[in-house]
């Protein structure tokens, strides 16, 4: 829709509100479950399958995280939403129709329902990499609180999980008991080899449950692993405006994000799948050339200007850019991830450039209070494999060092850290000098907090980007 439909004069209160009445075309049979209904999905694989040539065949029922808020405001508008692709030379706007139904994560019957139902044959998973809840060893945290609560309810088979992983393995025992066969479990969050990650948390979380059941999806259950990549900052009332201004009508749930996106994806999907690469999507036999080109490329350089750019004194990641200090340690981190990428066709100086790019974009307002979130899980993935192998070739790994080092000061000057291990990095935070460093680089990787030389190295880097009034 353009703007020509609305005149100047024509008030918010005036406009329709965006539902089927304005695009009714039917919605396509739920063949799809997703959980972790959010702006991300929205802007990735919600809009891949609404762009496959076969969209009308493949329907999403999309559950909520935490909150059941995205799914009441997506039902009011028959989930439909605004996709805004922001460039700077302006905005384009695209209804998206794949989400035929937004629900509550709660809602743990619906979800077991449509999980067994024999039409159902892909579950996409976007619930960050502290979901998963590994231990610093790659592995199920079996001790974590809200672990163990999920599997007393699926012991005592009453009340629902709260954890992603408790309600996709109940979900998944509801498949194995409904006898409908094999589908495809596909992970789009950040984690290096997250087909794998996420075989591991589901065995793991089932098989402290039911042997049988972790057998089960063993043998049954295909894991797919993928690299996403599409920046989409959070939704403002700014927004809001501008999908009223630009499209004339109400739209409670859009989404913006930048014209770039990225989709790989390797593995089975034994009971079929959208057609996503008539959007782009690229299916590969290995994917871990991908996955690292992106994980420290592009989320490295974005952990590092959250930390970096915060302690600077910047909000958002085109300001932290501008910033000569931060665009330094970028370049000189991509400089150690590039001689330490592997794989044919991955065209780093472009992709480099490409990257400059999109960060420099001011009209996203990518905030970095945002990246920050879980550090001590992003690190593990973004930064430790960097710096393990520039000391394996016998280089020092002063740039993914000065990551995690820029990472400690933020933990000490932040107001608030969200963290899945927030208690333990505020216990090391209440020591000083090298007790301090290694307590923290425990959190993160053990073997490096067993390197004196490590240890000794992210001492020297503390303090680089300097720190707050009032701070460690």
């Amino acid at each position: 829709m353009s703007t020509e439909l609305q005149s100047a004069a024509t008030s918010a209160v005036d406009l329709p509100q965006l539902n089927r009445s304005l695009r009714p075309a039917a919605k396509a049979p739920i063949r799809i479950v997703h959980l972790g209904l959010g702006a991300f999905h929205r802007s990735h694989q919600a809009w891949y399958t609404h762009q496959a040539g076969d969209a009308a065949d493949w329907g999403i029922a999309a559950f909520t995280g935490r909150r059941p808020d995205a799914a009441r405001a997506l039902a009011e508008q028959d989930g439909l939403y605004t996709v805004v692709e922001r460039a700077d030379s302006g905005d384009s706007f695209t209804v998206v129709s794949s989400i035929v139904e937004a629900l509550d994560g709660a809602d743990m019957q619906r979800l077991a329902d449509l999980v067994a139902a024999p039409a159902t044959a892909v579950v996409t998973l976007t619930i960050t990499e502290a979901a998963y809840r590994l231990g610093a060893d790659g592995q199920l945290d079996r001790t974590a609180a809200d672990v163990v609560a999920d599997l007393a309810l699926l012991e005592s088979g009453s009340g629902t999980p709260t954890t992603p992983l408790g309600r996709l393995v109940l979900a998944l025992a509801a498949r194995r008991a409904a006898a409908t066969g094999p589908l495809a479990v596909v992970c789009c969050d950040n984690l290096s080899n997250n087909g794998t990650v996420a075989h591991n948390a589901l065995v793991g979380m089932a098989g402290a449950w039911d042997q049988g059941l972790a057998e089960w999806i063993n043998a049954t259950i295909s894991l797919v692993s993928t690299s996403v990549d599409r920046i989409t900052p959070r939704t403002t009332e700014a927004d809001i405006a501008a999908v009223e201004a630009g499209c004339g009508y109400r739209d409670n749930s859009p989404v913006v994000a930048e014209p770039f996106s990225n989709w790989v994806l390797s593995g089975d999907f034994p009971a079929g799948r959208p057609r996503w690469e008539d959007a782009g999507a690229v299916f590969v036999d290995d994917i871990e050339p991908y996955e690292n080109r992106k994980l420290w490329l592009l989320n490295g350089a974005h952990s590092l200007l959250a930390y970096a750019g915060q302690l600077r004194g910047h909000s958002t990641v085109a300001q932290a850019l501008a910033d000569p200090l931060c665009l330094q340690a970028i370049e000189k981190f991509w400089d150690e991830a590039e001689a330490n990428l592997t794989g044919t066709d991955l065209q780093i100086p472009a992709y480099r450039a490409a990257l400059l790019e999109r960060f420099s974009n001011a009209r996203i307002a990518h905030h970095l209070a945002q990246i920050a979130m879980d550090g001590s899980t992003k690190l593990r993935m973004r930064a430790v494999p960097v710096l393990q192998a520039e000391r394996a070739a016998g280089r020092s790994g002063v740039a993914a060092g000065l990551m995690i080092a820029a990472w400690m000061d933020y933990s000490a000057a932040a107001a608030e850290v969200q963290d899945p291990l927030a208690a333990g990095v505020a216990a090391a935070n209440r020591l000083s000098g090298a007790e301090r460093i290694q307590a923290l680089l425990k959190l993160v990787d053990p073997a490096l907090a067993g390197d004196s030389g490590v240890v000794n190295l992210i001492e020297d880097l503390c303090g680089t980007f300097g720190q707050p009034a009032g701070s460690r």
